[in-house]
């Protein structure tokens, strides 16, 4: 009994100075660590290092073999699968290793490594480090006493979220499925899409702290070097303790900080992520977000739908066409009601400016105010529909314009003409397809609008002027952003206000310099009609 309690008390003893010397470690911030041989050691460092977390699963146990060899495997519940490393690693490391006694002359090691432990993705790691960020990722790490090495098992095994339709992106036309929040299912589903030899992925880890995998997606041989190389230099000097979204990326890497407009576009459809990389564009995808980055992006491409690509090129161009004039509307229709009545009345028809004049005789705001506080309010119930869950929302955004307009007209605080504004003003906004590109003209608005209230049409004149200069000095990634407007290519006129029939389009856009700019084979109008003929 004394001899029990002896080592009893020696254990602990140990246990104790292993705790107190791995803490100091921690605190004193040593640099990376190698594998230690005994497994006991590598087991309490780690079990230090993650505070004892709740979550981490230790099972240390015997490999049946010549002699007994002590092992331990780590993990994550709930980011490894269980189910795997039950039937895959434990059961045949502890019952079937004593079936190789006379069987092989390797050690235990090499026998683990090329027999037992049946996984697709098995590495070898030297360092502790590489251990601790493969137990973070998900993976298994399975210690063996006496190698100074450690064996990393792939069992990610989360459990994620059904892939559903792209709620920012619907399309009456087209595929209903969306990127999802895991990367490797999102690159599986541009794989699937893009057949294709040269499509290239390469992966980076971006966060101090939650180390997010980062992909850089392009085909070789199509995408520009050098855009290539400046938007790899931009991600690789991202310095930041976490990335969740690709919003962070996005202000990290974009060309000017301060303007309102997107310079990347962003889309959770992956056949929209395709066929910008078919014109040479670079996609960027973050693990946790179902949001692709796209690199350049130019002023147009915000206003094209996927579904201008299903449907036949007549119906695609008045589509654009009708997304313009939306464009248009939402953004000056404010300020030129404020402008024409407050400074330009002599513009209105006579009997529309009667009526207006007429609706306008007990507002006690001039113009201005008026349409500020309209604006504003649309703009909060706007914002509360959003958070406000899901069956909610809709209904309070609808329920509370048609109230409060209803309200705001009786009491005489705003004309019906302001209502109208208003309304045709918020329509126009739901028309653009990119929500990004939604919010900048939401936000341009209200400029506009205190620039008409002071000058009329000369300071709305004067707004358009300097955005129209600050758009033609913007660039992405290198790339103008008015391209193909401004440098002026004609070439290129085929795919931007309207849509050409797709055997017209036979050159990729000249405005990305793709490597390889040729789409399809080119064919005479004289072919065309020629095997017209053949056919009827």
């Amino acid at each position: 009994m004394k001899n029990r309690s002896f080592r009893l008390n020696r254990s602990k003893k140990k246990k104790k100075i292993l705790e107190k010397r791995y803490e100091e470690k921690l605190e004193n911030k040593v640099g990376n660590l190698g594998i230690y041989a005994d497994v006991e050691e590598n087991v309490k460092y780690i079990e230090t290092l993650l505070g004892k977390a709740g979550d981490l699963k230790i099972r240390q146990f015997t490999i049946q073999y010549k002699p007994e060899t002590k092992a331990a495997m780590l993990y994550l519940d709930e980011l490894a699968s269980r189910d795997a490393n039950q039937d895959f690693v434990l059961r045949p490391l502890m019952t079937y290793s004593g079936l190789f006694y006379k069987d092989t002359k390797k050690d235990v090691w090499e026998l683990a490594y090329e027999s037992l432990v049946q996984a697709g993705e098995l590495k070898v790691e030297q360092e502790m480090k590489e251990a601790v960020d493969a137990i973070l990722r998900g993976d298994t790490v399975l210690f063996i006493n006496g190698y100074e090495k450690v064996m990393v098992i792939g069992t990610c095994g989360w459990k994620t979220r059904g892939i559903g339709e792209p709620r920012a992106e619907s399309v009456v036309r087209g595929p209903r499925e969306g990127l999802s929040e895991t990367l490797l299912f999102s690159l599986g589903m541009i794989r699937r899409r893009l057949k294709d030899p040269d499509l290239r992925v390469k992966m980076y880890s971006i966060g101090k702290r939650t180390k997010t995998s980062v992909s850089l997606i392009y085909l070789e041989g199509v995408v520009q070097p050098d855009i290539l190389k400046e938007v790899k230099n931009r991600i690789q000097r991202i310095d930041i303790d976490g990335v969740l979204e690709t919003g962070y990326i996005e202000e990290f890497i974009q060309d000017q900080t301060w303007s309102p407009f997107p310079q990347l576009q962003n889309t959770e459809r992956p056949d929209a992520v395709v066929a910008h990389l078919l014109e040479g564009k670079i996609a960027i995808l973050v693990d946790g977000t179902p949001h692709a980055l796209i690199a350049p992006a130019v002023f147009t491409q915000f206003y094209y739908s996927p579904e201008d690509y299903y449907e036949r090129f007549h119906i695609a161009t008045f589509l654009r066409l009708i997304r313009l004039v939306s464009f248009f509307i939402s953004l000056m229709l404010p300020a030129l009601y404020i402008a024409f009545v407050s400074y330009h009345p002599e513009m209105i028809p006579s009997k529309l400016q009667f009526k207006m004049a007429s609706g306008r005789a007990t507002v006690p705001f001039p113009s201005i105010i008026e349409a500020l506080l309209m604006e504003i309010s649309v703009e909060i119930l706007r914002e509360a529909s959003i958070r406000l869950p899901g069956p909610i929302g809709p209904t309070i955004g609808i329920v509370g314009a048609l109230v409060i307009g209803d309200a705001a007209v009786s009491a005489g605080l705003v004309s019906p003409a302001m209502v109208i504004v208003v309304g045709l003003t918020t329509i126009s906004s739901y028309a653009n397809p990119s929500y990004n590109a939604a919010i900048s003209v939401r936000l341009l608005r209200f400029p506009l609008m205190i620039s008409a209230g002071i000058f009329g049409l000369y300071g709305v004149m004067l707004g358009l002027v300097l955005l129209l200069l600050h758009l033609v000095q913007l660039r992405s990634m290198g790339i103008p952003y008015m391209a193909p407007y401004t440098p002026l290519n004609t070439s290129d006129f085929k795919d931007t206000l309207v849509r050409m029939p797709w055997k017209w389009m036979d050159k990729r856009p000249s405005f990305f310099h793709p490597k390889d700019s040729q789409r399809q084979e080119e064919k005479s109008e004289a072919q065309d009609q020629k095997n017209g003929g053949e056919a009827s």
